[in-house]
């Protein structure tokens, strides 16, 4: 049996593809004509919210609309940003900005580390702002879960910094998987060699160091719990942390595991198990394995059978699948997708480079018709800002798309946190039903004093 388009489900369609059928959603004063203050087709006022390394990148991405608010707690990041777009008003804590610009904002990027994404996200949507937040979408499931009631409740255009979902490249694997190239996919080998494990960095934390004067370390710490600064978090590398980043999983699921999950409308797995050599959760729990393996099983849904997928990160690599080229070899960062009747192979970002394997089979393929909608030039930052123009939904909504897979790396998360266990999830609701003590990790302890979601 092969898919179609019509086995995937209308929601993860519309949601996929950002279809202009979807349900209409909120749209803001500057698209909706007769307001008396801004007609149709003018540009967006934009804050955003992190303006540094990914910050600045998505900043680029919506800079042909108005950008008239600028956050970063460290001072040299926004100097240069300020100087990119000195009309902009420049803030250090996200929660003023908000405030004080409140009415002369449509939307709201950002781009901070993980741990800031749900307190900022949720601050902008409860403004009626549209929002665009890097991956993964937030630290927890509770996180996740309660940015995902978020967008539903205020009906804002959001929109998960997956960049890869707006590609060309994850459309031909979607048809090619519902055209039945493979046949029934049964197992996905994926992951990254990226590293985000500091386990020979613990000793340094008892190290003391002033803070720079440049850096709002209150405002970067946000709802963590307090500690003191070290340069190894920040600048930099606060992902292989755990009070702070989601490690290689939680950089990278959002990116490698975005194909396979649209394409055979995985939903949420059954269970999780992981496994890692050479740490202990609760020795190292500041940090995260050196590598780590983590198998979810997904039940049967439609026309499709269950699914095994496979994470392999840092150190454990991807495993060579026994049809390919002797001259060939699996990604360091993608994955390996196995059906009954071939495999396919792809890169990171949007299945970039994908391709059936082997060669002599991949050159035998009838390619079938493009089905998909396209997006203009692959631009993720435009997908988004089109579907506010239009009052219709984002490629990776934060309800229906963005959030369920960003919930795969947090039980990956919290799979590693109970090496060797596996564990039984209930999507649904949102609880785990073996063990039981594993529920205590679904909200991990609560935010600092003054911080909410």
């Amino acid at each position: 049996m092969h898919y179609s388009s019509q086995s995937i489900s209308r929601r993860k369609f519309l949601g996929g593809a950002g279809a202009a059928v979807a349900t209409v959603m909120i749209a803001p004063r500057c698209v909706v004509s007769g307001s008396g203050q801004t007609a149709p087709g003018d540009k967006l006022n934009i804050a955003c919210i992190g303006v540094g390394g990914r910050g600045h990148d998505d900043l680029m991405g919506v800079r042909s609309q108005n950008i008239v608010g600028l956050c970063d707690v460290d001072e040299p990041r926004l100097n240069k940003a300020a100087g990119e777009f000195p009309q902009a008003k420049t803030f250090r804590d996200f929660r003023k900005m908000l405030d004080e610009l409140d009415k002369s904002i449509d939307a709201v990027v950002v781009g901070t580390p993980d741990h800031t994404h749900a307190v900022a996200a949720i601050a902008a949507i409860q403004r009626r702002k549209q929002v665009y937040c890097e991956k993964p979408l937030a630290h927890s499931i509770h996180e996740v879960r309660a940015l995902e009631q978020a967008a539903r409740d205020y009906n804002v255009v959001t929109q998960l910094g997956n960049q890869g979902h707006s590609f060309d490249s994850i459309r031909t694997f979607c048809e090619w998987i519902w055209d039945g190239a493979i046949g029934q996919v049964h197992t996905i080998h994926c992951g990254t060699d990226a590293h985000n494990s500091w386990l020979d960095q613990l000793a340094k934390l008892n190290e003391r160091f002033e803070v720079p004067a440049s850096l709002d370390w209150d405002l970067w710490l946000g709802p963590a719990q307090f500690r003191p600064y070290n340069p190894i978090y920040e600048p930099g590398r606060w992902r292989g942390w755990t009070p702070f980043g989601s490690g290689s999983i939680g950089d990278w699921v959002c990116h490698v595991v975005d194909p396979v999950f649209w394409a055979l409308d995985l939903g949420a797995p059954s269970s999780i198990q992981a496994e890692a050599k050479n740490y202990d959760p609760k020795k190292d729990a500041l940090t995260y394995p050196a590598g780590v393996v983590v198998t979810f099983e997904f039940p049967a849904r439609g026309q499709r059978g269950p699914v095994k997928l496979v994470w392999h990160d840092g150190t454990e690599a991807i495993p060579r699948p026994p049809d390919m080229d002797p001259d060939d070899k699996p990604p360091g960062t993608g994955a390996v997708v196995m059906g009954d009747k071939g495999t396919i192979v792809y890169g990171s970002h949007g299945a970039r480079q994908v391709r059936i394997i082997p060669d002599a089979k991949m050159q035998a393929y009838q390619r079938p018709a493009k089905t998909l909608p396209r997006v203009k030039g692959g631009n993720h930052h435009e997908d988004w800002l089109r579907a506010i123009r239009t009052g219709t939904k984002a490629g990776s909504d934060f309800a229906d798309y963005g959030g369920p897979l960003t919930e795969l790396a947090m039980l990956g998360i919290i799979a590693t946190k109970l090496l060797g266990q596996k564990l039984e999830w209930d999507g649904p609701a949102c609880r785990f039903t073996n063990p039981r003590e594993a529920n205590h990790l679904i909200n991990p302890p609560p935010f600092r004093h003054g911080w909410t979601l």
